[in-house]
């Protein structure tokens, strides 16, 4: 399956939200895979983003429309990119 990077900038809303409610970063993870998208790993980061996702889907579509459902909520912007594994990416410029 496809895997995908989502780079995460909590909003101020989404901050106060993770603040009051920290165990919600899993509920919004269940809603990703009602959406077609799995978390495979995710981290809290420093830095200009505060959330490194690594996700699998079926396909951009699939990532693009969670990813408008979830931005359109106030509390988060993303930055999806799809990502190719090294041996893959080897194999591929090989032919």
């Amino acid at each position: 399956m496809p895997i995908y990077v989502i780079l995460s900038q909590l909003t101020d809303e989404g901050r106060k939200t993770l603040k009051k409610n920290p165990e919600r970063v899993f509920e919004v993870n269940k809603e990703l895979e009602q959406m077609g998208v799995k978390v495979v790993e995710q981290y809290a980061v420093l830095g200009p983003y505060d959330f490194v996702n690594i996700v699998e889907a079926p396909d951009n579509d699939t990532v693009f429309k969670a990813s408008v459902e979830m931005g359109s909520r106030g509390t988060i912007q993303l930055l999806s990119l799809p990502a190719i594994p090294v041996e893959e990416l080897i194999q591929r410029l090989k032919g």
